[in-house]
């Protein structure tokens, strides 16, 4: 097992978005990360040409040790799927908007906190979630959700990007929503059921299940997904339902039907439904495939004295 006394500022390469030295404020951090790390760790960039996979694999063959995901939820989710397989370990600086994953391993979520706490930490294997053979880290989901980033992108890019604009794109969304998705879910031992509903919501973090308030926990803790079905109903009635969702009131059996499983495959009507998956979005094509892939990234956890409560 690596553990602080094995990590030196010269295992360590950052990799960062390309877009993040535009942002005065991103670029700070970097620099504030860049300075507790030390000389020794190396800062890069993907390419457009290249692009991140290409950038993390070309550093872990160069011989560096952590590979450090500079960035919001969906670097962090890309830095993963890089990952996976890989003789090295990851490490999480958060400069995005939610940083739930990073929040989740007790991180500071300040750049020079967080970049000493890796060089104090240790290896940490843990089991991750797949769609189609894209990594998750937090969640994914279909329906309502995608829907929801997609409005607020349009409203980022207008406005800036703000927690409470992302809580109105979601209010928003729901405003226009038509109908609910017909579905057919097979979980692990092929149960079957076929339902009608404008989320489903698969979660793989603890610590964004206890920020929403919601049940599931133990299925995390066991390696499962906790998967959330919303239940059909009105505009008004999905507006009462994210009111709960940000009060942390909502609850299985009266809102949302909760399973818990390894496995499952969604068939939608749709041949490539949006899908989001930790901040990002995509289409896919149906079936959607989601597995548990188990101990199969190894990230580094701050030490006990370096974690901040979740």
């Amino acid at each position: 097992m690596l553990t602080s006394d094995d990590i030196t500022s010269r295992d360590i390469c950052v990799v960062a978005n390309p877009k993040s030295g535009r942002n005065s404020k991103d670029a700070q951090a970097i620099e504030q990360a860049m300075e507790a790390l030390g000389s020794g760790a190396q800062l890069r960039r993907w390419s457009r040409e290249g692009g991140l996979e290409d950038e993390v694999k070309s550093a872990i063959a160069e011989g560096f040790k952590v590979i450090v995901a500079a960035g919001g939820d969906g670097t962090v989710m890309g830095v993963a799927q890089a990952m996976m397989g890989q003789p090295a370990h990851m490490g999480v600086l958060p400069l995005g908007t939610f940083n739930y994953f990073a929040r989740g391993l007790g991180l500071p979520q300040e750049p020079a906190p967080a970049a000493r706490a890796i060089l104090k930490g240790r290896a940490h294997r843990i089991s991750v979630g797949s769609v189609n053979g894209t990594v998750f880290l937090n969640n994914a989901s279909l329906g309502l959700y995608p829907a929801a980033l997609r409005a607020r992108e349009d409203v980022y890019n207008r406005w800036g990007r703000w927690r409470f604009l992302a809580h109105l794109s979601l209010i928003r969304t729901i405003y226009r929503f038509q109908r609910p998705h017909a579905m057919h879910i097979t979980t692990s031992g092929g149960v079957e059921r076929r339902l009608r509903s404008p989320l489903v919501f698969v979660a793989r973090s603890a610590y964004q299940l206890g920020y929403f308030g919601l049940e599931g926990s133990d299925a995390i803790a066991n390696d499962e997904f906790a998967v959330f079905v919303a239940r059909p109903g009105s505009r008004w009635q999905m507006l009462k339902l994210a009111l709960r969702l940000a009060m942390g009131t909502m609850k299985a059996g009266r809102d949302i039907e909760l399973i818990s499983t390894r496995e499952m495959v969604i068939e939608t009507r749709q041949p490539r439904p949006y899908v989001a998956f930790d901040g990002e979005k995509k289409r896919m094509p149906s079936p959607l495939t989601f597995k548990i892939h188990d101990d199969a990234l190894s990230i580094i956890v701050p030490d006990p004295a370096d974690r901040i409560s979740a």
